[in-house]
């Protein structure tokens, strides 16, 4: 049976995508082959990250989906500032976070819940971030001992539907397509 690479994901408008794209040219003096940095179409917010799912299985997501979704109504989340993360651990990331948001955390907590409830996955802690760039691990030493990033950014992105999204592992990099889109609150 064929299994897919799947995550439910928040993807982002395309004049925020755009915008965040264009941080990208403040970091070009790091080594190119040591950052990975993500393609506009791939920036998006992970929700639950799945794994790799047969078809029955993502049907079953599918419903759950559904089921959270009616359950929530569309939100504003706001997009504070780029830094280097994870925060308090070997950083591996430039990353856009935004303000805390309990109508975020109700919408990937449902989710994470129903769907463990149902499938028995564990899921690891919930961090919101969108991913701009991945570092190798040499890179990874060189950016604790640059000057703090921060990048303050005041972006609000209006949040009015989940994807389920599959994720196709390729040599130049993820290419991510849309299984499913559904809108909250219906």
């Amino acid at each position: 049976m064929t299994k897919r690479r799947l995550f439910i994901a928040i993807n982002l408008p395309e004049n925020v995508k755009e915008r965040l794209i264009g941080f990208q040219a403040k970091w070009t003096d790091l080594e190119p082959h040591s950052v990975n940095w993500v393609i506009k179409p791939n920036l998006h917010i992970t929700l639950v990250f799945l794994g790799y799912v047969n078809d029955d299985e993502m049907y079953e997501i599918c419903q759950t989906m559904k089921q959270v979704a009616k359950q929530q109504e569309p939100f504003s989340l706001k997009l504070e500032r780029i830094i280097v993360g994870p925060p308090n651990a070997t950083p591996r990331m430039f990353w856009a976070e935004g303000e805390k948001s309990q109508k975020l955390a109700d919408l990937q907590g449902d989710l994470n819940n129903v769907i463990q409830q149902r499938t028995g996955y564990q899921y690891k802690a919930f961090r919101p971030h969108i991913t701009l760039a991945r570092f190798k691990y040499e890179v990874a030493k060189k950016i604790r001992e640059m000057p703090k990033v921060e990048e303050l950014l005041n972006i609000t992105i209006l949040v009015e539907s989940i994807e389920l999204m599959q994720s196709n592992l390729k040599r130049t990099g993820p290419v991510y397509a849309v299984l499913e889109s559904i809108e909250l609150g219906r």
